[in-house]
C-alpha cells in the first residue's frame, strides 16, 4: 500500500513516519513544501526526511502523481481543510491530525467532500485506542457501570515550543484549549456513542506564559443531552523540563462507583543526571501504532474507520463553543440543527 505523509509541521509527523516505515507492505513518501516558511530551528522538508529515512518530494503535485492509496495529514491546523479537500479530490483516503479543522464550518465541508468522493476521513485521536479506555467502554456497554453521572478529565502538557505555529492562533486556531480539549471530548464521544454536548462553559488565562498571546490554561464544562456534566482541565501547565509532553486522565462517577483511567501510567520513573531532569520511561502500548493500524486496516477492508470525520466535526464544534463562551463570559448552548 502506498501512503503519503502530507507535511512535517505537526510534532507527531516524525512518529507516524517511523511507525509507517516499520510496517510491512507499506511504501511511504513525504512532501513538506512549506518547510522553508517555518523557523530555521524547526527541521522539515528533505532534511528531516533524510534523518527519518523517508523518501521525499518537493510538492503535493508530485506526491499525488505517485498515486498514494492513503495520506496522513500533519500540516498546521489552518491548512487541514485545503489538504483534506485535495486528498478527497484525488480520491485518496485521509487520516487527519487533530483537531480536524479550526472551525466547525470547515470541518463540515471536509466531511462532505470526503463522503462525496467516496473516501474515508479519520481523525488522529490515538488515546481512544488505549487498552485501559477500551476496557471502560466495554464495561459500560456490558452494563457493568450503570449510568455515568459525572466526569472530570485532564489533558495537561508543556507548551509545544518545538513548533511555533502551535502558539499562532492564525495557524493553530487557538492555544491550549484547541490543542487539548479535543482529546477528552473524543473519549466522551466514544463512551457516550456520539451523544451531543448541549452547552459549554469555559474559563481560561495566560498566567503561566503571558508572553505567548494565547491561552495556556483552560477549564471547560460540558453538559450532555442526558444531563451528564464533564469538567475538563485542558492546559499547558507542565514546566519546560517536565519529563514528558504531558498526560491525560479521565475520572468517572458511575452507579457502580468511581472509575479512574490513566492511559499513560505504564512507565518507570527515573532521573537523568546528564540532563539534570526527571525521566519517564514508558513501556505501554504504542497508541500511534494502533491508530495507524485502524486506518490502514480500513483502507484494505473498505470498512469505515473510527473516529471518523463526524466525530472530528462534533469535537471541533465543542471547541468552537468553548471559545465563544470565553468571549461572552457565559454559558453557550450548541445548535445541532
Amino acid at each position: 500500500m502506498k501512503v503519503g505523509l502530507v507535511s512535517f509541521a505537526h510534532v507527531h509527523a516524525a512518529g507516524y513516519a517511523a511507525a509507517l516505515s516499520a510496517m510491512p507492505g507499506i511504501e511511504l513518501l513525504a512532501a513538506d513544501p512549506a518547510h522553508a516558511e517555518r523557523p530555521p530551528s524547526e527541521l522539515g522538508g528533505p532534511t528531516l526526511a533524510a534523518q527519518l529515512g523517508v523518501d521525499h518530494v518537493d510538492t503535493y503535485d508530485e506526491l499525488y502523481a505517485w498515486g498514494p492509496d492513503a495520506v496522513v495529514v500533519c500540516s498546521e491546523n489552518a491548512d487541514h481543510r485545503a489538504d483534506v479537500l485535495r486528498a478527497a479530490a484525488e480520491g485518496v483516503h485521509v487520516l487527519c491530525e487533530k483537531p480536524l479543522a479550526t472551525s466547525s464550518a470547515d470541518a463540515a465541508a471536509m466531511v462532505a467532500a470526503c463522503e462525496e468522493a467516496g473516501v474515508f476521513l479519520m481523525v488522529a485521536y490515538p488515546v481512544r485506542f488505549s487498552p485501559a479506555f477500551a476496557a471502560v467502554v466495554a464495561s459500560s456497554e456490558a452494563g457493568d457501570l450503570g449510568r455515568v453521572r459525572a466526569v472530570s478529565g485532564t489533558n495537561n502538557g508543556r507548551v509545544p515550543t518545538s513548533r511555533a505555529w502551535f502558539t499562532d492562533p492564525a495557524r493553530s486556531g487557538g492555544g491550549a484549549m484547541t490543542d487539548h480539549l479535543v482529546h477528552i471530548a473524543d473519549l466522551l464521544d466514544a463512551l457516550f456513542h456520539g451523544q451531543r454536548v448541549v452547552s459549554v462553559y469555559a474559563a481560561a488565562n495566560e498566567i503561566l506564559h503571558p508572553d505567548l498571546g494565547v491561552e495556556t490554561a483552560g477549564l471547560v464544562s460540558l453538559t450532555y443531552a442526558d444531563g451528564v456534566t464533564a469538567v475538563i482541565d485542558c492546559s499547558w501547565s507542565k514546566p519546560a523540563h517536565y519529563p514528558t509532553w504531558g498526560g491525560l486522565t479521565l475520572n468517572l462517577v458511575t452507579d457502580a462507583g468511581l472509575v479512574d483511567v490513566d492511559p499513560f501510567v505504564q512507565r518507570v520513573d527515573g532521573f537523568s543526571e546528564s540532563a539534570r531532569s526527571p525521566l519517564w520511561l514508558g513501556y505501554g502500548t504504542d497508541l500511534d501504532q494502533l491508530l495507524l493500524a485502524e486506518f490502514l486496516g480500513a483502507v484494505r477492508s473498505g470498512v469505515q474507520p473510527q473516529p471518523d470525520g463526524h466525530v472530528g466535526h462534533r469535537t471541533v464544534k465543542v471547541v468552537e463553543a468553548a471559545y465563544e463562551s470565553l468571549r461572552r463570559g457565559q454559558r453557550v448552548d450548541l445548535d445541532w440543527s
